[in-house]
């Protein structure tokens, strides 16, 4: 049985936010610290940033740090974890390369997580210039689940922590494995998927009620926010549009406040934070999150309170995380040693995974004694 690997990574869009920690962040330190690992690599996919930022790569290069201080902030260990930059392991791109021999353009058309990606940026298969809004396709775009299959295999990984909308890429992988495996032995490893645990993770909301955070909507709440900047966002946060009186009955479905609790919320916020549902004109008792529902649900609880419990909430989970952040920002250059040094580590690891790919597809031309004897042997008898 293989060793189990963890292989995960965001791409440096920015700084990350809470959409992000619930969705793979917090879960990343919970396994790095359980120890049922032998490896976990974390890499920041720089190289992939660049396929619809090729004329902007300052602001690619700008944003390797932000996400490396969140990644550090939010403690990730670099004693336990790899922490690498993608584009600083060539041996990716020569993976790549092999694979796309493996890989029809027709499968990647089919690919629902490319296509979805495709319409966000507004490009375009046909001939450029059809439309001016829209922008000509860019192969290094368009191959993304290629390149992430190189990602994941160059690793070994045997466990890849994503979103529900991911999955489309992991079977892509898997796909790619197994053809590999069957023409040229087994030498790559298929691996699984592993997606939240919390069902209100799976995908965080805008804080405007937008289905995705997004930095260009403006509607993050980032893990490097002030908390008067949370306490901002909070009370400015999208809830029931018909819950318009503290009388009125409210929804809880669909209501960002309430998605927000069940990914953030724990037993002992109750008795850390239940003075916030102690006013002058009600008073309540909650003892869980369920019943904080039902009186919403019934009417008289008012969104005042549900945020401001919200509030607390958010910034105690971020106060550790914030001074962190402030303490890895006064040594910049220890952060850039702990992303090289990862780096090296990366590299070795995918080297190793590169030189059985290079045997098994026999292009391992030096290093094939039998083969240079064979050839000798056959010119010496001409």
């Amino acid at each position: 049985m293989s060793e189990k690997i963890i292989l995960t990574g965001d791409r440096p869009t920015g700084r990350l936010h809470i959409g992000h920690y619930v969705g793979s962040l917090r879960r990343r330190v919970e396994l790095q610290n359980a120890g049922d690992y032998k490896q976990m690599f974390v890499f920041i996919a720089d190289a992939q940033a660049l396929t619809d930022n090729i004329d902007n790569p300052e602001k690619v290069r700008q944003n390797v740090i932000e996400v490396a201080l969140d990644y550090l902030s939010v403690g990730l260990d670099p004693s336990k974890v790899t922490l690498f930059i993608q584009s600083q392991i060539p041996e990716l791109t020569e993976l790549s390369f092999y694979y796309m021999n493996m890989v029809t353009v027709q499968r990647l058309q089919r690919n629902p997580t490319v296509k979805n990606e495709m319409i966000q940026r507004g490009f375009h298969v046909g001939e450029e210039g059809e439309n001016d809004n829209q922008r000509g396709l860019p192969v290094g775009f368009f191959t993304y689940p290629i390149s992430q299959a190189a990602d994941i295999t160059a690793f070994r990984a045997t466990t890849v922590p994503v979103g529900e909308d991911q999955k489309p890429m992991l079977e892509q992988c898997n796909e790619i494995v197994r053809r590999f495996n069957s023409i040229y032995g087994p030498v790559l490893v298929e691996p699984d998927i592993m997606l939240p645990d919390n069902a209100a993770c799976l995908r965080l909301p805008g804080t405007d009620g937008k289905a995705k955070m997004s930095k260009s909507l403006g509607n993050c709440i980032y893990l490097s926010d002030t908390a008067e900047e949370v306490k901002a966002k909070v009370r400015g946060m999208f809830t029931d549009p018909n819950h318009l009186q503290v009388s009125d009955p409210g929804k809880v479905e669909g209501n960002p406040v309430f998605t927000y609790l069940d990914a953030f919320c724990k037993p002992e916020h109750f008795d850390l934070f239940g003075d916030c549902f102690h006013g002058k004109k009600s008073s309540f008792d909650f003892h869980n999150l369920d019943e904080v529902k039902a009186q919403y649900r019934a009417g008289g609880l008012g969104d005042v309170m549900v945020k401001n419990f919200l509030e607390r909430i958010l910034n105690a989970e971020l106060d550790p995380i914030r001074a962190r952040r402030k303490e890895f920002e006064k040594d910049i250059p220890a952060v850039y040693e702990i992303l090289r040094k990862g780096c090296e580590q990366a590299r070795a690891a995918a080297g190793a995974t590169l030189a059985d790919v290079r045997k098994a597809m026999k292009i391992d031309y030096f290093n094939d004694t039998d083969l240079i004897r064979e050839q000798a042997a056959k010119y010496a008898a001409l």
